[in-house]
């Protein structure tokens, strides 16, 4: 259970991360590749999930 909790806190800090970039970000054009990296990030996500439910 510990490596799911480890695994969900970096992903914490990775969403964390790009939205302070997205925040941050001078122009349309960065917004998006950042917002296709969240979307990416988001996959991932799921997928875990999905793969965890599985085995369930």
């Amino acid at each position: 259970m510990a490596s799911s909790t480890d695994s969900s806190t970096a992903v914490d800090d990775e969403v964390r991360q790009l939205y302070e970039r997205y925040q941050a970000a001078e122009s349309d054009a960065e917004r998006h590749e950042i917002a296709l990296e969240m979307g990416a990030l988001d996959g991932r996500r799921h997928g875990d999930i999905y793969a965890a439910l599985e085995t369930e």
